[in-house]
């Protein structure tokens, strides 16, 4: 089976790096309805966390948002690739960036079960038209 790419959007938070506050954000999601399509956390300095939030519902993220006093950054875009988990199956997407000289700035892959994988990655945004071309995005 083909790897699936779409092009999607996301906001992030930043959190203080403790115990909990993982668990705070996503419980307030849940709570709220909202659908995460993919989620990447990660330290932000010496004290802070950053938070990925992709979702197909960026209004309801932000409703949320505005309940939690959450400060969300500006919209940004990455992909998401769906598709068969067989050994190498990431590679196709990043071999044709690779071959038109686009850098991949950072990249976080899974697998799903039922033999199937996930996989987020991010270009420079004056990349970002270039590579959903190149690679078919939806």
């Amino acid at each position: 089976m083909a790897n699936e790419i779409r092009q999607t959007s996301y906001v992030y938070i930043t959190t203080p790096n403790k115990a909990g506050e993982a668990a705070r954000v996503f419980r307030a999601l849940r709570d709220g309805g909202i659908s995460l399509l993919a989620s990447v956390g990660f330290p932000a300095g010496r004290a802070k966390a950053q938070i990925d939030l992709v979702t197909d519902d960026l209004d309801a993220l932000k409703s949320v948002a505005k309940k939690q006093k959450w400060k969300l950054s500006r919209v940004k875009r990455a992909f998401l690739v769906e598709g068969a988990d067989v050994v190498g199956a990431a590679l196709e997407p990043l071999d044709k960036l690779a071959e038109a000289k686009i850098n991949i700035t950072a990249v976080a892959g899974v697998a799903g079960g039922d033999g199937r994988y996930g996989m987020i990655f991010w270009v420079e945004p004056r990349d970002y038209r270039r590579a959903a071309k190149l690679l078919g995005a939806q």
